[in-house]
């Protein structure tokens, strides 16, 4: 239930981002490439039906994604993988999520939600760049599966080990897929050696 991308331009750019002398225009276009390595590895699983297609010289066998798909990003870092995951999967639906952490408690507090109709064999991407204590993702999962859903996957660029077991404790059959499982998260909740708060790095 956990997918690690392991590929020598996601390892470029992961460094990219983690450098601090990078600037906000960098850190965007650094995590735009990343995300799409993502969002190529979070639909491995979606499924397709056969179809017919006429080439410019004869008819063959297609194939067509057959599940509805929603893009949830987590504001306000979120947004930082919704165009690339857009692009790559332009059928896709979209939602909002927003959140803020408690810097005292760490957990997460909800200030909006937003989700389209969809039915209950939709696919749901809940896209959030940093996995640290995993609190965020919990609670973006429960309110996803009040909406009828049932298939999510959470989707970061760079993960925690404690928040990845979270994730995984609560939720067993929700996949994580991330370009990164870093070492530990500090004593205030940010992922070691991560790349800081991703959403200020990326709005400048």
């Amino acid at each position: 239930m956990l997918t690690v991308l392991n590929h020598p331009l996601v390892q470029h750019d992961l460094t990219l981002l983690r450098d601090e002398t990078t600037d906000s225009p960098g850190f965007r276009a650094a995590a735009n490439r990343i995300s799409r390595h993502l969002a190529v590895a979070a639909t491995q699983q979606l499924a397709v039906v056969t179809t017919t297609v006429r080439t410019p010289l004869e008819e063959t066998t297609g194939f067509q994604t057959s599940e509805p798909i929603v893009l949830v990003p987590v504001l306000r870092a979120g947004i930082a993988m919704l165009a690339p995951f857009s692009e790559m999967i332009p059928q896709a639906a979209i939602g909002y999520l927003g959140l803020r952490r408690n810097e005292e408690t760490l957990e997460p507090e909800e200030y909006m939600f937003s989700f389209p109709k969809t039915s209950e064999q939709a696919t749901v991407l809940l896209l959030d760049p940093m996995l640290a204590t995993g609190g965020s993702m919990c609670a973006s999962i429960r309110h996803i599966l009040k909406e009828g859903v049932g298939k999510i996957t959470a989707v970061s660029i760079i993960a925690a080990p404690e928040g990845i077991a979270r994730v995984h404790k609560e939720f067993p059959n929700i996949p994580v897929v991330t370009a990164a499982v870093d070492r530990q998260l500090n004593d205030i909740g940010f992922i070691l050696p991560g790349l800081g708060d991703a959403g200020d790095r990326f709005h400048g």
